[in-house]
């Protein structure tokens, strides 16, 4: 294990993202390595959830590269959606698919993408819905769950596909505040494995307590980054120091 535990997953250089004369991302660098926990934290409307989108390719960089492993992510629909199964994706709004079961959402990508056979799909499904404590409502449809709950499923939905890393979108943001704890504690388990992983919060405690490595982000930059102990106890710019102070006063 160890000799993989530096191995570059994912690059972004020089990543630029307009939308019209409206610049929402400037020139980002950063990487990320097997086994990282990476949170991005920052403003309403600072890049993060767009930064996301331009690496799983749901929005096209206007300018700069993404990278995995090495290689260059070609924008072709087939090696789009190849690549989608290998980056993972949870949203803040789940997009679970509504006319199906807890199940069936768990199976659907593995035998559309991956080309599984159904009783594998299931069984895999399975597994991962026992791992969110969700094996219980697989014959239930979303409507008839709680939003921690449809997260929950989102989750193994995205970790059914075996990815080599996963990205969080505000995975608590559109959850009841009693509700956010249930989530998190997927997400801090599945960290404490060694699942890479890129999550975009509001959570501070999540970003100082679980995370490797936290990214600040102010008006489409990246304007500080480092270990939790450092951009939390020591934050170099004075825009990291006003955001925190915010956070951690309010």
């Amino acid at each position: 294990m160890p000799e993989n535990k530096n191995e570059v997953i994912l690059t972004v250089k020089h990543l630029g993202k307009s939308f019209g004369s409206h610049e929402v991302l400037k020139d980002i660098h950063f990487e990320v390595q097997k086994g990282e926990v990476i949170s991005v934290i920052g403003s309403s409307g600072s890049g993060k959830s767009t930064l996301l989108r331009c690496i799983n390719l749901l929005e096209e960089p206007s300018s700069g590269d993404v990278y995995y492993k090495g290689q260059p992510i070609s924008l072709k629909p087939k090696d789009k959606t190849a690549f989608r199964a290998k980056v993972g994706m949870v949203f803040q709004s789940f997009n679970l698919f509504s006319n199906m079961t807890v199940l069936e959402n768990c199976i659907v990508g593995q035998t559309k993408v991956l080309k599984k056979k159904k009783d594998e799909a299931r069984e895999n499904a399975m597994q991962y819905l026992e791992k969110v404590g969700m094996a219980p409502y697989i014959n239930a449809r979303p409507k008839q769950l709680s939003g921690g709950q449809k997260q929950r499923v989102a989750i193994a939905r995205a970790l059914a596909m075996e990815p080599e890393v996963l990205l969080f979108d505000e995975p608590t943001s559109a959850l009841d505040p009693e509700m956010v704890g249930e989530v998190l504690s997927v997400m801090r388990d599945l960290a404490a494995e060694g699942m890479t992983m890129l999550v975009v919060t509001h959570e501070m405690a999540f970003a100082r307590d679980v995370c490797s490595h936290v990214v600040f982000m102010s008006e489409g930059v990246i304007c500080e980054q480092g270990s939790p102990k450092e951009l939390f106890e020591h934050p170099q710019q004075a825009r990291t120091r006003e955001f925190l102070s915010r956070f951690l006063n309010g």
